[in-house]
């Protein structure tokens, strides 16, 4: 008998479905015809106004509340005042996420966004019985107390770090494991030796690369940093992802540059865009992180969320897997000294980030994923009126 998988998601930013997604194809890859699996983006589907715009809401205040987002972060940042706002929240989300496992029962439920983490657990909590409830923790380093729920049975997170957060959290250590951000398995597959990557693209064999990226929106300085390092008028060549942003993929295209330089809009061929690289220059995102260290890219951050990316900043900068470089000017310097070390320097660098690299951790988190599914439904107190999810 096939088992029913629910991966629960939201598109805010980008990570959360790639993470979603990389669980359910590892998942098919190693039990082909034996799981049954449905992706939901919660907000948009099964929450009202104003939860259900969170996907465009989100990239706005990133982009032009950032001071207010980092004093939200750090004021909400404590388990008991996460378990306030989850309760003062939960009941106009309730009837919605009730509906949500009506439509879609399963035998294990696996959350990957922080801000649904909590309101879930509570919905299962109110039923006769339910199913396990598996969370996969996809920031890097420094993880908000939304990622943890006490009541969860498994809480998988990325690093060492996020899992003493959890630990102060109070979550069960054996509830716990530390496996490493989930990576799609075609990310790893498809890497190449750097010059064939460089031929499928078309860049020059010899010149170093610059690879600069603001995550799938485009967010962030990107143009103005594009420019800075244009400036340098260095012997280089650039690549800038303008992503969704297509505003900023028109000025980058109507700009003159002084090396040979291209621009792509949102892409799907990243590892091969990383292996023809000899640096990468990015916000702080964990994903891209993740996949630069697996790629063994070594990272210019230029931008970080305040609060959520921080910790992101020093794992790459205390490994020497990358620096810090927060202003157009910075990032420019930052290149110059790069380059003029030369290939035994980025060598160097990459090595260190190679390191941080985990290709195998989103098949260690389909494992866990598969074991909980093979577990039988959990049975609960009855204590409020409940909804029993049908098997």
């Amino acid at each position: 008998m096939s088992k029913r998988i629910l991966l629960l998601f939201s598109d805010t930013g980008g990570g959360h479905r790639a993470a979603a997604e990389a669980i359910r194809d590892a998942l098919l890859v190693k039990h082909p015809g034996e799981a049954q699996i449905e992706m939901v983006d919660v907000f948009r589907q099964y929450t009202p106004f104003p939860y259900k715009y969170a996907p465009e809401m989100y990239p706005w205040m990133i982009n032009n509340t950032k001071s207010s987002w980092a004093v939200t972060y750090q004021w909400t940042n404590n388990p008991r005042l996460a378990a306030i706002i989850e309760k003062t929240v939960h009941p106009s989300m309730r009837s919605g996420l009730r509906r949500l496992f009506r439509e879609h029962p399963a035998d294990v439920v696996v959350c990957v966004h922080s801000l649904l983490t909590r309101p879930l657990m509570s919905t299962l909590a109110r039923m006769e019985e339910r199913p396990p409830y598996v969370v996969v923790v996809t920031d890097l380093v420094s993880t908000h107390a939304f990622w943890y729920d006490t009541r969860a049975d498994r809480t998988l997170v990325p690093t060492q770090a996020a899992l003493e957060v959890g630990l102060d959290n109070e979550l069960d250590p054996a509830k716990m494991r530390v496996t490493g951000l989930p990576v799609h398995a075609d990310f790893s597959k498809r890497l190449t030796d750097k010059a064939a990557a460089r031929a499928e693209l078309g860049w020059d064999p010899d010149l170093p690369a610059i690879l600069m990226v603001g995550g799938g929106e485009g967010m962030g300085p990107l143009y103005k940093t594009a420019r800075a390092v244009n400036d340098l008028k260095a012997r280089c060549q650039i690549a800038v992802i303008a992503g969704r942003n297509a505003a900023l993929k028109e000025n980058l295209e109507t700009s003159s540059w002084n090396q040979p330089t291209r621009i792509y809009p949102f892409v799907t061929n990243m590892p091969v865009l990383m292996a023809a690289a000899d640096m990468l220059v990015t916000k702080g995102g964990p994903a891209t992180i993740s996949e630069a260290c697996i790629a063994g890219l070594p990272v210019i951050i230029y931008d970080a969320i305040p609060g959520q990316e921080t910790g992101n900043v020093d794992f790459v900068v205390k490994n020497d897997a990358g620096i810090f470089a927060p202003s157009p000017e910075q990032v420019a310097s930052a290149v110059s000294h790069w380059l003029a070390e030369g290939p035994a320097g980025l060598a160097k660098r990459s090595a260190n980030a190679r390191e941080l690299g985990q290709p195998d951790a989103v098949w260690t988190i389909a494992d866990e994923v598969w074991e909980y599914a093979h577990r039988p439904p959990i049975r609960q107190e009855r204590r409020r009126p409940s909804l029993r999810l049908m098997r």
